[in-house]
């Protein structure tokens, strides 16, 4: 999805340059003991962080393990990565179909910085959304919870919390480190420079 940027001045334009440095800088901090939650993953041997109330950005274990996922509370689960091919999760609708309460979407993608995966952000905003709204909690997952995953909730936050692209990546970082690859940021910048320019019409 291409934006235009004739609302906003040239040196206001969102990058993914900028993105990059923003991500490169902005450091996870470091755990030196083990919250409850990273001790509940090194039981369960999966890799899962909180990274915003309600919100779980992990890898594919910690989608498959349906203990940890009871555990954990978790009501809905967002597979950015469905699918069988390399790099992919192989779960859907019929893996969870023993946890009644579990609600599933899965996007078909790969990790590659030609995939467009803006074609997802208000879909998969609107399903975070509705997760944590109707007071449960959300799992979004690829293969190793960096890169798919992570850009679909950086949008959910840009989306519906009106978060700018560098506070939603500087959020999320606090929680967990990750890494979306270079198209995925430039598709993040042209959102930015979306809704900025959408909310700036609003204020005319």
């Amino acid at each position: 999805m291409q934006y235009s940027n004739s609302r906003l001045d040239s040196t206001d334009v969102t990058t993914g340059r900028q993105l990059q440095r923003i991500l490169h800088y902005s450091i996870t901090p470091c755990r030196p003991l083990p919250t409850l939650r990273r001790s509940e993953c090194a039981i369960h041997d999966v890799d899962c962080d909180e990274v915003y109330p309600k919100i779980y950005i992990g890898d594919a274990a910690s989608a498959k393990n349906k203990t940890y996922l009871r555990l954990m509370g978790i009501t809905h689960i967002l597979n950015t990565a469905e699918g069988s091919r390399f790099g992919q999760v192989d779960t859907g609708h019929s893996y969870y179909r023993d946890m009644s309460n579990m609600r599933y979407m899965g996007f078909p993608m790969i990790d590659q910085p030609t995939t467009d995966i803006s074609r997802y952000f208000y879909i998969a905003s609107k399903f975070i959304e509705n997760a944590v709204n109707g007071g449960g909690k959300v799992l979004v997952h690829c293969l190793m919870g960096m890169s798919r995953s992570a850009t679909c909730v950086l949008a959910y936050l840009m989306i519906a919390r009106q978060m700018s692209a560098a506070e939603a990546i500087r959020t999320v970082r606090m929680h967990r480190d990750i890494r979306p690859n270079d198209g995925f940021l430039q598709q993040l910048a042209d959102l930015d420079n979306e809704l900025r320019r959408e909310r700036s019409f609003k204020l005319y």
